[in-house]
């Protein structure tokens, strides 16, 4: 009897044996899944970030037109722009000198930065109207081409008139 049992368990660990070698992925494998999964993060990738970009251009276009629209508001009662010194944070919190205010302007209450995280250049008189909103794109420096290009009120302007 008890020879039966200790070949039971020899048969048992013979089995075990031939199934560790079948167990799991061989490095070739691998290396083949690895180099798949490359390629297309290759190929979609660099498409991927291009939409990102151009999304924050689109949402620093959108938010423009959002301050465009509480200034508007502003001088519908106070009768006049916010100065230059006043800034956009007129729209949020009352300025001295303003008596008809009936803010904030902008929802939230809080002024927020273009989707670069630096803040928004505010000139009042603009160069081309009563005033002019900036946003020096993502390398936050005037000037540049591509998604570093200065987005503006002008440019929101000449954009729905093309």
């Amino acid at each position: 009897m008890l020879r039966g049992v200790c070949i039971g368990f020899a048969d048992k660990k013979r089995e075990l044996r031939r199934r560790e070698g079948e167990a799991g992925f061989t490095l070739v494998e691998m290396l083949v899944v690895i180099t798949i999964i490359g390629l297309i993060m290759g190929l979609i990738g660099p498409r991927v970030l291009n939409y990102l970009n151009e999304s924050k251009v689109k949402a620093a276009r959108i938010q423009l037109q959002s301050f465009s629209s509480a200034l508007d508001l502003f001088y519908l009662d106070a009768g006049r722009y916010p100065s230059t010194s006043e800034g956009l944070a007129a729209l949020v919190q009352r300025t001295s000198g303003v008596s008809a205010w009936n803010g904030p302007y902008l929802k939230g209450g809080n002024l927020p930065n273009d989707p670069w995280k630096h803040p928004y250049i505010y000139r009042s008189p603009g160069e081309r109207g009563p005033y002019e909103i900036i946003s020096y794109g993502s390398d936050g420096q005037e000037g540049g081409s591509g998604i570093a290009a200065d987005i503006s009120t002008e440019n929101l302007v000449s954009a729905k008139n093309e």
